[in-house]
């Protein structure tokens, strides 16, 4: 046992400098670390609460190897900070750079296929930021620290008080999701009352092997029109 201390009195020794070291380092780094986590900043920080938390509970270990540890990857975040702001090239390559998903109101299945998300991801990303209806969107663009970030087409924009007496406002409603990634949405059809004959008919297909070119068909009953993205032009 290290300077012949007790167990339990080292621990609370070690659990006591472990937490004020990484408080330190903590507020040296940023609130980056919590409030725009990027993939770098994500594994430094649980590498750093790991190596405390063992810290806190190793009786045997000296401490300083714990602090050794969290220092060098305090000075190896700071050294990817610092790198990023004067190299554009090295920052991308170290955190990543945005990824645009939705082009001038069409999916881009390819950057969907880089970022690793499927439809339904983006669906659910796009309803976080209130947007229920994906023909609302001119642009999404996936940023590096994982936040989407959304542009409405200009007649989606907020509403400001000069407009208010320009414009009679709609009802809310929701459009069918009746294709995703090349499968038939049962609940979609069944939603908007339609068969799989009508949807074949309305999209000009035979079967369904016409339908893996398809990444998503939405169908507004309101207006009776059909919003279909393709995997490939």
């Amino acid at each position: 046992m290290p300077f012949g201390i007790k167990p339990i009195f080292w621990v609370l020794i070690n659990a006591v400098v472990s937490f004020a070291y990484l408080f330190i380092i903590s507020k040296i780094l940023g609130k980056k670390q919590i409030a725009q986590l990027e993939f770098i900043d994500y594994a430094v920080g649980i590498s750093l609460g790991s190596i405390a938390a063992e810290m806190s509970t190793d009786a045997e270990t000296p401490f300083y190897y714990y602090l050794i540890a969290m220092t060098i990857f305090f000075v190896l975040a700071l050294l990817v900070a610092v790198v990023g702001r004067k190299s554009t090239v090295l920052k991308r390559i170290l955190k990543g750079k945005p990824a645009t998903l939705i082009y001038e109101g069409k999916i881009d299945y390819s950057q969907l296929k880089k970022c690793n998300i499927d439809v339904n991801d983006l669906l659910s990303m796009l309803r976080e930021k209130n947007y229920f209806d994906i023909n609302d969107v001119a642009y999404a663009i996936f940023e590096p620290s994982g936040k989407l970030s959304v542009l409405p087409k200009g007649n989606q924009k907020p509403v400001v008080i000069e407009d208010v007496d320009r414009q009679a406002i709609e009802q809310a409603s929701l459009t069918n999701v009746v294709v995703v990634d090349g499968v038939i949405s049962r609940s979609g059809l069944s939603e908007a009352g339609k068969t799989e004959a009508w949807l074949f008919d309305r999209l000009q297909i035979k079967d369904k092997d016409a339908l893996d070119n398809i990444l998503l068909a939405i169908y507004d009953d309101k207006t009776d029109d059909f919003t279909v993205h393709y995997k490939s032009n």
